[in-house]
Protein backbone atom coordinates (compact mmCIF):
# COMPACT_ATOMS: atom_id res chain seq x y z
CA UNK A 1 0.00 0.00 0.00
CA UNK A 2 1.23 3.48 -0.87
CA UNK A 3 0.13 6.77 0.69
CA UNK A 4 -2.65 8.57 -1.15
CA UNK A 5 -1.91 11.83 -2.98
CA UNK A 6 -1.85 14.66 -0.49
CA UNK A 7 -0.95 12.40 2.44
CA UNK A 8 1.03 14.12 5.20
CA UNK A 9 4.79 13.96 4.75
CA UNK A 10 7.33 13.05 7.41
CA UNK A 11 11.11 13.12 6.93
CA UNK A 12 13.12 10.96 9.32
CA UNK A 13 16.78 11.10 10.26
CA UNK A 14 18.87 8.14 11.37
CA UNK A 15 21.01 7.37 14.38
CA UNK A 16 24.64 8.45 14.67
CA UNK A 17 26.02 5.21 13.22
CA UNK A 18 23.30 4.69 10.61
CA UNK A 19 22.15 6.03 7.26
CA UNK A 20 18.86 6.67 5.48
CA UNK A 21 18.71 2.95 4.69
CA UNK A 22 18.75 2.22 8.44
CA UNK A 23 15.32 3.81 8.63
CA UNK A 24 13.90 1.41 6.01
CA UNK A 25 11.53 -0.41 8.42
CA UNK A 26 10.21 2.89 9.77
CA UNK A 27 9.67 4.37 6.31
CA UNK A 28 8.02 1.25 4.91
CA UNK A 29 5.81 0.85 7.98
CA UNK A 30 4.64 4.45 7.95
CA UNK A 31 3.96 4.39 4.22
CA UNK A 32 1.82 1.29 4.76
CA UNK A 33 -0.09 3.30 7.36
CA UNK A 34 -0.87 6.13 4.94
CA UNK A 35 2.00 8.50 5.74
CA UNK A 36 4.29 9.76 2.96
CA UNK A 37 7.47 8.90 4.85
CA UNK A 38 10.97 9.66 3.61
CA UNK A 39 14.47 9.19 5.05
CA UNK A 40 17.39 11.60 4.97
CA UNK A 41 21.13 10.90 5.02
CA UNK A 42 22.81 13.04 7.66
CA UNK A 43 26.51 13.92 7.95
CA UNK A 44 28.42 12.32 10.79
CA UNK A 45 29.67 14.29 13.76
CA UNK A 46 28.06 16.96 15.88
CA UNK A 47 24.32 17.41 15.56
CA UNK A 48 24.76 21.07 14.69
CA UNK A 49 26.48 20.07 11.41
CA UNK A 50 23.34 18.26 10.25
CA UNK A 51 20.77 20.84 11.34
CA UNK A 52 20.96 22.86 8.06
CA UNK A 53 19.61 19.87 6.10
CA UNK A 54 16.42 19.70 8.14
CA UNK A 55 16.28 23.49 8.26
CA UNK A 56 16.32 23.63 4.46
CA UNK A 57 13.49 21.10 4.26
CA UNK A 58 11.39 23.04 6.74
CA UNK A 59 11.98 26.17 4.68
CA UNK A 60 10.87 24.36 1.51
CA UNK A 61 14.38 24.61 0.05
CA UNK A 62 15.18 21.22 -1.46
CA UNK A 63 18.46 22.40 -3.01
CA UNK A 64 19.61 23.56 0.41
CA UNK A 65 18.80 20.13 1.77
CA UNK A 66 21.38 18.73 -0.62
CA UNK A 67 19.32 16.45 -2.83
CA UNK A 68 16.00 15.30 -4.19
CA UNK A 69 13.26 12.91 -3.28
CA UNK A 70 12.95 9.79 -5.35
CA UNK A 71 9.82 7.76 -5.95
CA UNK A 72 11.71 4.86 -7.51
CA UNK A 73 13.99 2.29 -5.94
CA UNK A 74 11.11 0.48 -4.28
CA UNK A 75 13.42 -2.46 -3.61
CA UNK A 76 14.83 -0.39 -0.74
CA UNK A 77 12.15 0.17 1.85
CA UNK A 78 13.75 3.44 2.93
CA UNK A 79 12.96 4.95 -0.46
CA UNK A 80 11.99 7.52 -1.37
CA UNK A 81 14.95 9.02 0.42
CA UNK A 82 16.73 12.35 0.39
CA UNK A 83 20.27 11.74 -0.78
CA UNK A 84 22.80 14.26 0.48
CA UNK A 85 24.84 15.82 -2.30
CA UNK A 86 22.77 14.21 -5.05
CA UNK A 87 20.32 15.88 -7.37
CA UNK A 88 17.50 13.56 -8.40
CA UNK A 89 15.34 14.61 -11.28
CA UNK A 90 12.70 11.90 -11.07
CA UNK A 91 9.99 11.56 -8.46
CA UNK A 92 8.05 13.88 -6.16
CA UNK A 93 9.75 16.74 -4.39
CA UNK A 94 9.08 18.68 -1.25
CA UNK A 95 8.47 22.29 -2.17
CA UNK A 96 7.02 25.23 -0.33
CA UNK A 97 3.51 24.31 0.71
CA UNK A 98 1.80 22.67 3.68
CA UNK A 99 4.09 22.02 6.64
CA UNK A 100 5.84 18.66 6.90
CA UNK A 101 6.57 16.58 9.97
CA UNK A 102 10.15 15.78 10.88
CA UNK A 103 11.87 13.51 13.33
CA UNK A 104 14.11 10.53 13.61
CA UNK A 105 15.84 7.96 15.76
CA UNK A 106 18.31 9.09 18.41
CA UNK A 107 20.80 11.47 16.71
CA UNK A 108 18.37 12.02 13.84
CA UNK A 109 15.63 13.06 16.24
CA UNK A 110 17.92 15.44 18.07
CA UNK A 111 18.94 17.08 14.79
CA UNK A 112 15.31 17.37 13.71
CA UNK A 113 14.35 18.90 17.07
CA UNK A 114 17.03 21.57 16.83
CA UNK A 115 15.89 22.51 13.31
CA UNK A 116 12.24 22.41 14.37
CA UNK A 117 12.92 24.80 17.26
CA UNK A 118 14.53 27.29 14.86
CA UNK A 119 11.63 26.88 12.42
CA UNK A 120 9.11 27.53 15.22
CA UNK A 121 11.00 30.70 16.13
CA UNK A 122 10.78 31.79 12.49
CA UNK A 123 7.02 31.22 12.32
CA UNK A 124 7.33 28.07 10.16
CA UNK A 125 6.41 25.40 12.67
CA UNK A 126 6.52 21.84 11.41
CA UNK A 127 3.40 19.72 11.18
CA UNK A 128 4.83 17.70 14.04
CA UNK A 129 8.03 16.36 15.59
CA UNK A 130 8.62 12.63 16.17
CA UNK A 131 11.42 11.68 18.57
CA UNK A 132 12.29 7.98 18.67
CA UNK A 133 14.71 7.09 21.49
CA UNK A 134 15.75 10.70 22.01
CA UNK A 135 19.39 10.79 23.25
CA UNK A 136 18.73 12.76 26.43
CA UNK A 137 22.31 12.21 27.62
CA UNK A 138 25.32 10.00 26.81
CA UNK A 139 25.37 6.74 28.78
CA UNK A 140 26.67 7.39 32.26
CA UNK A 141 26.45 11.19 31.92
CA UNK A 142 22.89 12.06 32.97
CA UNK A 143 23.81 15.68 33.82
CA UNK A 144 23.96 16.41 30.07
CA UNK A 145 20.14 16.23 29.88
CA UNK A 146 19.87 19.96 30.62
CA UNK A 147 21.96 21.03 27.61
CA UNK A 148 20.27 18.55 25.28
CA UNK A 149 16.82 19.87 26.10
CA UNK A 150 17.58 23.60 26.39
CA UNK A 151 15.85 24.20 23.04
CA UNK A 152 12.71 22.22 23.86
CA UNK A 153 10.68 25.14 25.26
CA UNK A 154 10.99 26.79 21.82
CA UNK A 155 9.08 23.90 20.20
CA UNK A 156 5.54 25.12 19.58
CA UNK A 157 4.62 22.28 17.21
CA UNK A 158 3.03 18.99 18.33
CA UNK A 159 5.65 16.56 19.67
CA UNK A 160 5.62 12.83 20.40
CA UNK A 161 8.46 10.98 22.12
CA UNK A 162 8.79 7.19 22.19
CA UNK A 163 11.46 5.68 24.45
CA UNK A 164 12.42 2.44 26.16
CA UNK A 165 12.68 2.41 29.95
CA UNK A 166 16.01 0.56 29.70
CA UNK A 167 17.55 3.04 27.26
CA UNK A 168 21.04 4.01 28.53
CA UNK A 169 20.70 7.30 26.63
CA UNK A 170 17.57 8.38 28.52
CA UNK A 171 17.01 7.56 32.18
CA UNK A 172 13.21 7.29 32.51
CA UNK A 173 12.88 9.64 35.48
CA UNK A 174 15.01 12.28 33.78
CA UNK A 175 13.07 11.97 30.53
CA UNK A 176 9.77 12.35 32.36
CA UNK A 177 11.13 15.38 34.21
CA UNK A 178 12.46 16.98 31.01
CA UNK A 179 9.15 16.50 29.21
CA UNK A 180 7.11 17.77 32.17
CA UNK A 181 9.24 20.88 32.57
CA UNK A 182 10.10 21.73 28.97
CA UNK A 183 7.53 20.03 26.71
CA UNK A 184 4.42 19.85 28.90
CA UNK A 185 2.04 19.42 25.97
CA UNK A 186 4.07 16.64 24.32
CA UNK A 187 2.98 13.00 24.24
CA UNK A 188 5.45 10.64 25.90
CA UNK A 189 5.20 6.90 25.21
CA UNK A 190 7.46 4.54 27.17
CA UNK A 191 8.11 0.87 26.56
CA UNK A 192 9.10 -1.27 29.56
CA UNK A 193 12.40 -3.14 29.29
CA UNK A 194 13.18 -1.75 25.83
CA UNK A 195 16.61 -0.29 25.15
CA UNK A 196 17.82 2.33 22.68
CA UNK A 197 16.37 0.45 19.74
CA UNK A 198 12.63 -0.12 19.51
CA UNK A 199 12.65 -3.00 17.03
CA UNK A 200 10.70 -5.31 19.35
CA UNK A 201 7.84 -2.80 19.64
CA UNK A 202 8.17 -1.18 16.22
CA UNK A 203 4.64 -2.01 15.05
CA UNK A 204 3.09 -0.34 18.08
CA UNK A 205 5.48 2.62 17.80
CA UNK A 206 4.61 3.15 14.13
CA UNK A 207 0.89 2.85 14.87
CA UNK A 208 1.30 5.67 17.37
CA UNK A 209 3.47 7.78 15.09
CA UNK A 210 1.04 7.40 12.19
CA UNK A 211 -1.92 8.36 14.39
CA UNK A 212 0.05 11.36 15.67
CA UNK A 213 0.97 12.62 12.18
CA UNK A 214 -2.52 12.05 10.76
CA UNK A 215 -4.01 13.83 13.77
CA UNK A 216 -1.65 16.78 13.36
CA UNK A 217 -2.60 17.04 9.68
CA UNK A 218 -6.32 17.02 10.37
CA UNK A 219 -7.87 20.48 9.86
CA UNK A 220 -8.95 22.24 13.01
Amino acid sequence: MEPAPGAPIIVLGHGASGSAATMAPHVAGLRARGIDARAIDLPKGRAERAVPLFAALLAGDLAGAGGGLTADGRGIAAEPRIAVGTRVSAGPRITAGPPIAVGGHSFGGRVASLAAADACDAGRRPLGLVLLSYPLHPPGRPDDWDARTAHWPRLTCPVILLSGTSDPFAQPALLQRAVAERLPTAELVTYPRQGHGLAAVLDDALDRVAAFVLGAARPG
